[in-house]
């Protein structure tokens, strides 16, 4: 065998899925046994506790046309009628407190039916897995919240739920960890050691290594995973591509206007850019508007109507054209 084959046999060998990454995270939620022992740790119980959980549809219904569209990551259904939302979000963006308030009040809602006495609504738990630090001026890697007197702390309902867990923010590991540390440190790990040392802890964070394991060694998942790791590549290269050209737009605009109102136009010219640009490459992947607009979480009508326009530009896509026209649109302009 040459060194060059050698060194390939060695990398598929090594090669581990991240639970990071929204489809591994999801897979893992496939298992009964998996998704016990996280709840467990998250709801601070015993996993015998925990006796059944049931996957739910992930997308939100909507009730009007006008109503925004949503696809949550995994909705469990608990035995007691409690739903429990997780989601594994990597990417920061400016509104994800008030998109995750969204999603936890649809899934009250969701519950109703015409003729139903308010005594059906179970309460509603979001968790949010965050790979990045959402609370800056706090060392704390877990939060937990509910509806609370602002004096007391009396909590005054349960039917609202969030937990709040920062993977950047994890302690350095110390002997004896238990629960939701012990899964946001599994979580954390970025190879086969890493795991296999978590996969000791307890029974339920070994069959999650086990299942990546298994998920790891299936081509067909493997190429799933890294298709979905290019595109939180892709989003992270935009948000910085729209980043860069809206601060340079505005600078420029700066300069020559030498107002404020000049910086403010040249960043949402260069945002708008980067977002055409971003459209155009996942509608040539076969991805819907709903998708793109999950995936950058951006409002689904305003996405509609760059593929729409984009598509009558096919295949040449001319970026300019598009954006001078979108900006003769209602709504584009006021982005």
């Amino acid at each position: 065998m040459t060194e060059e084959k050698k060194q390939l046999t060695e990398n598929q060998d090594s090669f581990i899925m991240h639970p990071t990454v929204d489809f591994c995270f999801k897979e893992l939620m496939e298992n009964a046994k998996v998704r016990q022992g996280l709840i467990a740790a998250i709801l601070k119980k015993d996993p015998e506790e925990i006796q059944k959980t049931k996957l739910m549809p992930t997308i939100l219904r909507k009730e009007y046309p006008e109503d925004k569209y949503g696809i949550l990551d995994v909705r469990v259904l608990l035995k007691n009628g409690e739903q429990m939302d997780l989601e594994m979000q990597v990417v920061s963006f400016e509104f994800w407190f008030q998109r995750s308030f969204y999603y936890l009040s649809k899934m009250v809602t969701d519950q109703m039916k015409t003729g139903d006495t308010y005594d059906r609504i179970k309460p509603c738990i979001h968790v949010g897995i965050l790979d990045f630090n959402f609370f800056e001026n706090d060392t704390r890697c877990y939060h937990a919240g509910m509806f609370c007197d602002k004096e007391t702390g009396e909590v005054l309902t349960d039917l609202l739920q969030i937990h709040i867990l920062e993977l950047k923010k994890l302690p350095p590991e110390s002997q004896n960890e238990t629960g939701i540390i012990q899964w946001m440190r599994f979580m954390s790990g970025k190879n086969r050691k890493d795991f296999a040392k978590m996969a000791e802890q307890n029974e339920y964070i070994k069959e999650a290594y086990e299942c990546l394991e298994k998920m790891s060694a299936d081509e067909r998942k493997r190429r799933e995973y890294e298709e979905r790791q290019k595109i939180l590549w892709d989003h992270n290269s935009f948000m910085k591509s729209a980043k860069i050209i809206g601060m340079r737009e505005g600078r420029e605009e700066g300069r020559e206007e030498g107002r404020k109102e000049g910086r403010k136009e040249g960043r949402k010219e260069g945002y708008r850019e980067a977002l055409v640009s971003i459209v155009i490459k996942k509608l040539q992947k076969g991805m819907s508007a709903e998708e793109i607009a999950d995936f950058l979480e951006e409002d689904v009508l305003t996405i509609q109507r760059i593929y729409d326009i984009a598509n009558t530009y096919a295949p040449e896509y001319d970026i300019e054209k598009i954006v001078q026209k979108l900006e003769n649109t209602s709504g584009m302009k006021q982005k």
